[in-house]
């Protein structure tokens, strides 16, 4: 048996696994296995009436003793057998009961649960499950809750922060982290909550047994600190978000939690955060026992593009002629992979301050730098130029050129404008949340990236000076074309897609040499197959278009990645040339991370999340049995 034990694969987050019974030589009979359906459907806004939807199916599986464990859109944990996707139980958190979400979700989404072992030869087994503000104990055998965790089986995240907060604006959807007996969990905020003392983005550590909080690491530094004085005036006593929303990894054996730090509020206006604002959009390293700063490194300095960290550091161990390094790895959406020594935070290759260019908005001060790594090379496009329209066709050439008209185009870190700056990559690209993995056989970095402009136009606001532009088209979406006049506003569904203002692909997977930092390839992954009955491009042979979406994948010791990249077609790829060796349609989106492992039946599976409300569906591959 070869289990899967957290949902990056291990506490580093490499999204590898050793099981290798799936080749490049047989993977052409892998086969459809069994499906689980979450069966789930919209609820009723208790306040307003309002349906509350269950969004894409985003979570992946923890895999131990022949039992799969994972989370549904609505939160719901549940256990299934491993080998036949049997439902044992299943724990409904309910979290409908508190109406609608406030974040930039149409629906709920919720990507994992994690599991945790008590010492010993029969530990008894937990499973930690986020809902909304709760963090919640569910015993492994039965899917109860244990009522002598916390407060009747819940601790309240919500409680003790650096201020009080309205619940309601306070939630979790990434899987909690676990060192020991020490249950680490960060938190999501949305971007569009911007007032004064808005939810702060405390990180906190809980015991595993009791539910006791054993620490809570504040983002903003502490007044008299060094660091404080990168925040002006009192901003620091009124800024909130700086959340931690993307996965946190940890070094087990020395007891290091790495966090992946997002933006300060507001995301695209800083003239109420003049300065750095440390320690937002940083990779922070703390001691696990104590929540102890042990270094940061910040990537983003006084953040105006939503350019948080999205994607789980990666802890990986480089082996070269000169000896080994524990590196912890960041993939950013801006396109740039930093790679740091685990233990001092010193980079592997020289991080630059480089100029970038002036705000033009009042009240603005944009950083005269920014941080770029001299190596390895972007892996995604960045900043945006006439070149980069989109020209399928000479009409919707001259759509796009009308669209931009009067819009600020520039390269990476063009700040937002009244007038509106194309963003390139957008905030919903470059690497997402679940973006990297690593073959640590073949040393090497495996990258999703999404190629998406985004238009940041801001506007007057009595309460926060300026604020993005929340008329469509959306900015908080692609900036996309309406040659077809469908729209997609928050996630709602549309029956004909638009087409993105800058060229294809929109999205490649990138392998990167962990020793040298040189591309070893780049292919572009997926395609965006509604693009092509579009009317205005029905009629052309298109090339690849590649898929945009936050997923990445699973790597395997036989030399594979298994991907969707977010479209509806997973995908086995040749590690070390990138050459698509195998497909199958998944008959909906599948915007989730596989995983894999090898079950007491000594068959390999291939796991992964697809689609969306009622239809969504848990869909397993395997070889045919022997």
């Amino acid at each position: 048996m070869i289990e899967w034990p957290s949902s990056a694969g291990d506490a580093g987050s490499l999204r590898y696994s050793p099981a290798a019974d799936i080749t490049p030589g047989n993977v052409v009979n892998l086969a459809p296995a069994w499906t689980w359906r979450t069966g789930e459907i919209a609820g009723i806004d208790p306040a307003t009436g309002e349906h509350l939807s269950p969004g894409k199916f985003e979570a992946t599986p923890v895999m131990l003793g022949d039992t799969l464990y994972l989370s549904t859109p609505f939160s719901r944990a549940v256990a299934l057998n491993a080998r036949t996707g049997r439902q044992f139980w299943a724990f409904d958190p309910d979290v409908t009961r508190w109406g609608w979400l406030a974040n930039e979700h149409a629906s709920f989404v919720h990507r994992g649960a994690a599991v945790w072992t008590a010492p010993g030869a029969r530990g008894e087994r937990r499973v930690f499950l986020t809902a909304r503000w709760q963090l919640l104990a569910l015993d492994a055998a039965t899917g109860q809750k244990i009522e002598s965790f916390g407060d009747n089986g819940s601790v309240d995240l919500a409680a003790h922060l650096r201020w009080p907060v309205n619940r309601l604006h306070l939630t979790a959807t990434s899987p909690p982290a676990i060192w020991h007996n020490v249950v680490i969990v960060g938190s999501s905020i949305s971007d569009r909550l911007i007032y004064p003392r808005d939810p702060p983005g405390d990180v906190q550590a809980f015991d595993a047994r009791s539910g006791k909080r054993i620490w809570r690491w504040d983002p903003v530094p502490p007044p008299g600190s060094a660091d404080r004085k990168t925040w002006a005036g009192k901003s620091a006593d009124v800024t909130g978000h700086m959340n931690v929303w993307a996965p946190i990894s940890i070094d087990s054996s020395r007891g290091l939690v790495y966090l992946p730090v997002s933006t300060p509020s507001n995301d695209w206006y800083g003239g109420n955060r003049l300065g750095d604002n440390l320690y937002a959009e940083s990779i922070v390293c703390l001691e696990a026992a104590t929540g102890r700063m042990v270094w940061s490194r910040q990537l983003v300095h006084h953040g105006l593009w939503d350019y948080d960290l999205a994607s789980p550091p990666i802890l990986a161990t480089i082996r070269s002629a000169a000896g080994t390094n524990d590196v912890v790895i960041v993939t950013t959406k801006s396109g740039f992979a930093f790679v740091f020594d685990r233990v001092t935070g010193q980079p592997r290759w020289p991080i630059e301050e480089r100029p970038v260019a002036p705000s033009t908005v009042p009240g603005e001060q944009a950083s005269p730098t920014q941080p770029v790594p001299t190596w390895p090379a972007p892996f995604a496009v960045q900043g945006f130029t006439a070149a980069d329209v989109v020209d399928f066709t000479p009409a919707v050439h001259a759509a796009a050129l009308a669209l931009l008209g009067g819009k600020q185009l520039g390269p990476l870190f063009t700040p937002p404008s009244l007038a509106g700056t194309v963003v390139m990559p957008g905030w919903n690209g470059g690497a997402g949340w679940g973006a990297g993995a690593v073959d640590p056989e073949r040393q090497l970095l495996l990258v999703k990236a999404t190629n998406q402009a985004a238009l940041a136009q801001l506007v007057a606001d009595s309460a926060t000076r300026f604020r993005i532009d929340t008329v469509p088209p959306s900015p908080l979406d692609p900036l996309i074309l309406h040659v077809s006049g469908g729209h997609t506003w928050y996630g709602a569904w549309r029956r004909e897609a638009d087409i993105p203002v800058n060229r294809p692909p929109y999205g490649t997977l990138t392998a990167i040499d962990l020793v040298t930092g040189d591309r070893r390839w780049q292919v572009v992954l997926g395609d965006t197959p509604e693009l092509r009955s579009h009317p205005a491009l029905r009629k052309l042979k298109l090339p690849q278009l590649g898929v945009a979406g936050a997923p990445g994948g699973v790597t395997t010791r036989s030399g594979l990645i298994f991907i969707t990249g977010g479209g509806s077609t997973l995908y086995a790829l040749d590690v070390a040339t990138g050459t698509s060796l195998w497909s199958a349609p998944l008959g909906q989106i599948g915007y989730s991370n596989p995983m894999t492992y090898r079950a007491s039946d000594s068959r390999q599976y291939v796991v992964v999340a697809t689609g969306k409300g009622i239809g969504a569906s848990l869909q397993a591959f395997a070889l045919p049995p022997r």
